[in-house]
């Protein structure tokens, strides 16, 4: 069930690493977060490459951001 206080940016995916984890560039803000693909998007095999624009959801605490859309 998706949290509804949920924050939502958009953002360039800069990097890949390994385990389907991805550093993005945040639009609006100099600064890159550790991010991953969501249950959905790995279940329907959705590839996610450098350069590629993604939907995140950022966590409350400032941790990791999960990838929720390939734009």
């Amino acid at each position: 069930m998706a949290d509804k206080t949920a924050l939502e940016r958009m953002g360039t995916v800069v990097e890949a690493l390994p385990n389907i984890m991805f550093k993005v560039k945040i639009d609006g803000d100099e600064a890159e977060m550790l991010s991953y693909l969501s249950g959905k998007m790995r279940l329907h095999r959705i590839r996610v490459l450098v350069g590629d624009r993604v939907l995140l959801e950022l966590e409350p605490y400032g941790g990791k951001a999960r990838i929720i859309k390939r734009l």
